[in-house]
């Protein structure tokens, strides 16, 4: 007996499948209880199980619901009830600093720490109990208890669901595929470490800011040039950003003269538009679809909107002038560089008609708006962990610019082009914000505009067209 027909055995009825759902999420939102279980790996577990079975993920995220808004109830009525014998209560009474942290997060939050608490991992248990000991009124919690489980069931279920549902379908992708699978994805580890180490190097206790200060010292008018590539911040030299701009500038540059002298598709591209052409995996279709979505312009507006007006209303005016100007850099660059260039698409839809192709604005686009994402949020953490919010960036991009392909509506080339292209103006919007002191950005609400930003992202993949 193979592996697959045993976990089939093993695999729950559809409606017992579907109570194992409902008992996760309502014992991971229990106040007590949910600190010590893995609610997120059981519940992906669940909903990974659901999907196999073809259950419907409506019922499946029905049942995440009950359970996650019954959880949060008996923890508010616990808390509301019984407020002077929670805290002797264990694992209470051997942690007290999780309430220290709920009672912190629920002063700071008010009534939208309900709503914020579910989706962050050590406080989603607590917060409903903070909100019952601290005698947040009853109808107001109930309101935010629904709607924080509105959103949260989706997010947490999905993922588990489709991966349960395709799992198989991926398996059989056809070996063709598997060098260029490897070629992209060493490609993208590599080029990603040495960014991560270049920008490491380029503060002034490292290598390459060191090797460069020597060099320039020891050539004629070379402290002019230092002068403009040293670091005018401490805290955030513009070194890495110069660097950045020039290596990207000339690949861009040495890219465009490939393709325009190749008047077409280049090898690369015929080969690999034709091989995605024989894949049959309607799942790999449905999610094209919708990373198209999120990257035109619909998309890229309802995932800003909640952080302009942020910015907007904290009078953070240079850093939304900065983010406004990135944006409609890049609008402008892929406009002019379409016309100039003039490539046809491999295939244009009807609401592509009259577009053309390089570079890919989706690309470019997604490159500007995570590039830049990532460095106001990389230059308010510690310097050794500033690497992250970049490799979440990529982590992204990849998908959203894979879809352009696998919609058959770009060449590689073009991908890459439109790579480079948003890579030249992130640096160029970085060094522009590095020339002189700015103001912190931070506290930001950082949760509560992620949330805004998938709930418009999500209204505006449900009821509008691709443009």
């Amino acid at each position: 007996m193979n592996l697959e027909h045993w976990l089939l055995q093993l695999t729950p009825s559809p409606s017992m499948l579907l109570l194992l759902v409902m008992l996760i999420a309502l014992t991971e939102s229990l106040a007590l209880v949910g600190v010590l279980i893995p609610g997120v790996v059981l519940i992906t577990a669940a909903a990974s199980l659901a999907g196999h079975q073809e259950l419907s993920a409506y019922w499946v995220m029905l049942a995440a619901f009950i359970g996650a808004v019954i959880g949060d109830g008996l923890s508010y009525g616990l808390g509301y009830r019984h407020r002077d014998q929670v805290t002797s209560m264990w694992p209470l009474s051997r942690h007290p600093e999780w309430l220290e942290r709920g009672t912190r997060f629920f002063q700071r939050h008010g009534t939208l720490s309900v709503l914020l608490g579910r989706f962050v991992g050590p406080v989603r248990p607590i917060v409903p109990l903070i909100a019952g000991i601290m005698r947040m009124p009853p109808t107001t919690f109930l309101w935010a208890n629904i709607g924080s489980a509105l959103l949260w069931a989706p997010a947490y279920v999905l993922p588990g669901y489709l991966l349960g549902r395709t799992w198989q379908q991926w398996l059989t992708v056809p070996n063709e595929l598997n060098p260029w699978l490897t070629a992209l994805g060493v490609t993208i580890v590599i080029l990603a470490i040495l960014f991560s180490l270049v920008r490491h190097h380029a503060y002034p206790d490292g290598l390459l800011y060191r090797s460069l200060a020597w060099l320039t010292g020891h050539l004629p008018h070379g402290q002019r040039l230092w002068h403009a590539l040293a670091p005018q911040h401490e805290d955030e030299p513009p070194l890495a950003s110069w660097l950045l701009l020039l290596s990207s500038l000339t690949a861009l540059c040495a890219w465009t003269l490939v393709v325009l002298h190749a008047d077409g598709p280049l090898t690369i591209d015929a080969q690999l538009n034709q091989l995605i052409g024989t894949l049959s995996l309607p799942i790999l279709a449905g999610w094209s679809q919708v990373m198209a979505k999120a990257g035109d312009t619909l998309g890229v507006l309802a995932l800003i909107a909640p952080w302009l007006i942020w910015l907007l209303s904290k009078r953070h005016y240079a850093a939304l002038g900065h983010v406004l100007g990135g944006l409609l850099g890049i609008a402008v660059l892929n406009t002019l560089g379409k016309e100039v260039i003039g490539r046809a698409r491999p295939d244009v839809p009807d609401y592509l008609a009259h577009s053309l192709s390089y570079p890919s604005a989706h690309t470019s686009t997604a490159v500007v708006l995570y590039g830049m994402a990532a460095t106001f949020i990389a230059q308010s953490m510690p310097r050794s962990q500033r690497f992250w919010p970049y490799w979440i960036a990529i982590v992204i991009v990849v998908p959203m610019a894979l879809s352009r392909l696998t919609l058959g509506v770009h060449w590689l080339s073009d991908l890459i082009g439109g790579a480079l292209l948003g890579l030249v103006v992130c640096s160029m919007i970085n060094l522009a914000w590095l020339r002189q002191p700015r103001r912190q950005l931070a506290p930001c609400p950082l949760t509560l505009l992620v949330i805004c930003s998938l709930a418009l992202l999500s209204a505006r993949l449900l009821w509008l067209p691709p443009i």
